[in-house]
């Protein structure tokens, strides 16, 4: 699986967005799917996905949890049961749920129970919150085929999505915009090289 899951990558990472100049946005707008993923600090999984072909839009946001409206303080308090999350818009035609899944994979350490890195508490849990059917049998699908890149268990919680809650916009393209702050350099610079690297090997 790792050498076709690179082979995707390949020309995800290095490509940009390519419009069709012959679709009206209302068309685009009608065909792209949204995508909600969890893989801890949404600082980092923002970076990641951001930089996919066939992504229109990133959002860090909170869900599966309880509380309506939760802040950046409460959820870091661990009170609200939500997880820090991603908020994926992407176009069908040129990228796929299944590949943004194998993509969800390598970014995050999937069998750290609440936990990435440094970061820990339940809102750095590891989680697939699956809009319809179709995703969540694409979801399990794809767990189980990453299994073989880990040496220990895959703990990523499958769940149905509910609500959605934008972060704080000091939070949005915080990667972008604050590429030499500590977190950045010292924790997502070296995540998205990694990748790359990856990439090259194939």
């Amino acid at each position: 699986m790792a050498a076709a899951l690179f082979g995707l990558i390949l020309p995800l990472f290095t490509c940009t967005m390519n419009a069709d100049t012959n679709a009206s946005p209302d068309a685009a707008h009608e065909k792209s799917q949204l995508a909600t993923l969890g893989g801890g600090c949404f600082w980092c999984t923002e970076a990641v996905f951001e930089r996919l072909d066939g992504v229109a839009s990133v959002i860090s946001g909170y869900a599966g949890g309880q509380t309506k409206n939760p802040t950046y303080r409460e959820v870091c308090n661990g009170t609200t049961g939500h997880a820090e999350v991603i908020q994926v818009k992407y176009d069908p035609d040129t990228i796929s749920y299944a590949e943004l899944l194998d993509v969800f994979w390598q970014a995050h350490d999937p069998t750290t129970l609440n936990r990435q890195g440094a970061d820990t508490g339940t809102q750095y849990r590891s989680v697939i919150l699956y809009h319809d059917e179709a995703q969540k049998t694409a979801a399990e699908a794809s767990k189980t085929s990453a299994k073989g890149m880990f040496k220990r268990p895959i703990v990523t919680e499958i769940a149905a999505y509910t609500t959605f809650y934008p972060a704080e916009e000091a939070h949005q393209d915080y990667f972008k915009r604050n590429p030499n702050a500590p977190y950045c350099v010292y924790v997502i610079h070296p995540k998205l090289r990694k990748l790359d690297k990856n990439v090259e090997k194939e």
